[in-house]
């Protein structure tokens, strides 16, 4: 019998059961990621996130985040991404790269009636994201609706890597046809 990771298409499938479930809500392995972004000055900024949603037929993954925090700005200046996920049982990391769209407004109405009322407050704040503060308690926690923004990021690629007794990794990619590459 054939394993999940000795085929294109079983390798493509696990990955995105997993994203999937994960940005449905799961608490999954794969709901925490690394989102990589251009800084405004060039370097390579990283941080964590939480996957909201994933579509395999769309190819398109979703986060929410404040607008007024950094990774915004730098997504506006160059919309190009990595999502880097890990999924240790499978010992499977999935690294999409992915040109991103920042939605604001009235089109994420929908999604901001959804948060949970004790978790609006991710989306506001005083001061600001990375404004530099005297000290900690300097903060004020506040919901604010015009902060919240859906980050869409549309994959443009997946590199998929199994990390099994032979490591496996392949590429995946909307108009073309998977291939393996190697580990």
């Amino acid at each position: 019998m054939t394993e999940w990771f000795e085929t294109l298409d079983g390798l493509s499938a696990r990955a995105w059961e997993h994203l999937e479930r994960a940005g449905a809500g799961s608490n999954g392995a794969m709901r925490l990621f690394s989102l990589s972004t251009t800084g405004l000055g060039g370097a390579a900024e990283a941080r964590m996130m939480v996957l909201r949603g994933a579509d395999r037929d769309a190819w398109r993954l979703e986060a929410q985040t404040d607008r007024a925090s950094r990774k915004v700005d730098e997504l506006q200046a160059t919309p190009l991404a990595t999502l880097l996920f890990w999924h240790g049982p499978d010992s499977l990391q999935v690294r999409a790269r992915a040109r991103v769209t920042v939605r604001t407004g009235r089109v994420v109405e929908a999604e901001w009636e959804a948060v949970p009322e004790d978790a609006r407050h991710n989306y506001g704040g005083q001061p600001p994201p990375s404004t530099p503060m005297g000290a900690a308690g300097e903060y004020e926690e506040t919901a604010e609706r015009q902060r919240f923004a859906i980050l869409s990021a549309e994959v443009t690629s997946l590199d998929i890597l199994h990390l099994g007794d032979l490591h496996r990794r392949a590429l995946f990619e909307p108009a073309r046809d998977p291939r393996w590459l190697a580990p």
